[in-house]
C-alpha cells in the first residue's frame, strides 16, 4: 500500500447558494492537487449550507436536496475530479424518489460516485431521515470511512466503521462555538466576524478556548488513537446561518498526534501524507487485536433505555 497524500479544508459557505460553493470547492480543489493531493475533504453540507435549513418545511427541505448521484452537484464535483484528477468528498442534503430527505456526504473521483454516506444522527430538521448503514469503500489502495459530525460522538460508530476496515476516517463537521451543557460551551459573538483582522486576537483565544478547539481535543485525537486510524476532520470557518464557526480542519495520525491544522481566519487547505505503517505500529492496533468480544457483546447490544438509571458502585 503506497503512502497517500489527504487535503482537508475549511471555508466560508454561502447559505443555499450553491454555485457559490462550489466554485470555492474547486478552486481550494486545484489548490490541492498542485500540491500533490490525492483527496480533499470539505465540511458538512459545504455544498448547500447547513444551519440555514434548521426551520425548512418539508417541501423547501426537498427544494434545496439533490438525487445522488444523478443530481447536478455530484455531476459537477466530478467534472471537478477529472479536471484535477484527485477524489473530492463534499457533503449537501439528498433526497431520494420517494421524497425523503437526507444529510449526506459523498466522495467522487474522475469516474464518479465513488461512496455515499447517509448520516446516521441528523438533527438540524425534523424532516431529515437518518441513515442506517456504515460506509467503508476504496480509494487508492487504501480502506476508507465517512462519518458525519455527531456521528464521530457516539464512539460506536467509530469502531463499527474502523471493525469494518476504516484505516483513513472522513469526518466533515460544522460543528463548536454552540451552547452546550458542557463547562465553557457557548456562542462566539458573530460582530467580531465582521472585521476579523482587527478582532483577530480575540477570535483566536475564543475559537481556541472551550467553546472550540479545547473541546474538540477533548475527544477527536481519541478517536484516531483508540482506534488506529487517521481522522480527517473539516469544519467551517466563519458564518453558518446566524453562527460563528471556528474551522481548525485537521488530520490527525493513528497515535492520536495532528499532522496538519487550517490555523489562519480565511478559506485555507492544509495536506499530510498518511504511511501504512503507523496503522500497525499504534497502540489502538494492540488495543483491537486484544479485544474479547464475548464479555462484553450482548452490553454493546442492548436496547437503548434513556430513562435507565446509572448505579454508582
Amino acid at each position: 500500500m503506497e503512502n497517500f497524500k489527504v487535503a482537508t479544508a475549511q471555508f466560508e459557505s454561502k447559505s443555499g447558494d450553491k454555485a457559490y460553493n462550489l466554485e470555492i470547492i474547486k478552486q481550494l480543489t486545484a489548490q490541492a492537487a498542485a500540491q500533490g493531493a490525492k483527496a480533499i475533504a470539505f465540511h458538512e453540507c459545504c455544498i448547500t449550507g447547513y444551519s440555514f435549513a434548521m426551520n425548512f418545511t418539508k417541501q423547501q427541505m426537498l427544494d434545496l436536496a439533490e438525487p445522488i448521484p444523478d443530481g447536478s452537484s455530484v455531476a459537477q464535483l466530478t467534472e471537478y475530479a477529472k479536471l484535477f484528477d484527485i477524489a473530492i468528498l463534499a457533503g449537501l442534503f439528498e433526497k431520494d424518489d420517494t421524497g425523503t430527505v437526507f444529510k449526506a456526504y459523498v466522495c467522487v473521483d474522475k469516474t464518479g460516485l465513488i461512496a455515499k454516506h447517509r448520516k446516521l444522527h441528523p438533527f438540524i430538521n425534523p424532516h431529515i431521515t437518518a441513515g442506517n448503514t456504515y460506509t467503508v469503500f476504496d480509494l487508492y489502495g487504501w480502506k476508507c470511512g465517512i462519518l458525519i459530525c455527531y456521528d464521530n460522538n457516539i464512539i460506536e460508530n467509530v469502531r463499527a466503521t474502523t471493525l469494518l476496515g476504516a484505516q483513513v476516517i472522513f469526518m466533515p463537521h460544522v460543528t463548536m462555538c454552540t451552547p452546550s451543557t458542557r463547562p465553557g460551551a457557548g456562542f462566539v459573538d458573530p460582530e467580531l466576524w465582521k472585521d476579523k483582522e482587527a478582532n483577530s486576537e480575540l477570535l483566536r483565544k475564543e475559537f481556541d478556548g472551550l467553546k472550540g478547539r479545547q473541546w474538540l481535543m477533548k475527544w477527536l485525537p481519541a478517536r484516531a488513537y483508540d482506534n488506529a486510524i487517521y481522522a480527517v476532520f473539516s469544519n467551517l470557518i466563519g458564518m453558518d446561518g446566524e453562527q460563528l464557526k471556528n474551522g481548525c480542519s485537521m488530520i490527525v495520525d493513528p497515535y492520536g498526534d495532528i499532522m496538519a491544522e487550517c490555523r489562519s481566519l480565511a478559506n485555507e487547505l492544509v495536506i499530510a501524507e498518511l504511511t501504512p505503517d503507523a496503522l500497525v505500529k499504534a497502540g489502538g492496533y494492540r488495543y483491537i487485536n486484544a479485544r474479547k468480544p464475548e464479555l462484553y457483546r450482548d452490553i454493546i447490544g442492548m436496547p437503548h433505555n434513556s430513562e435507565q438509571k446509572v448505579v454508582w458502585l
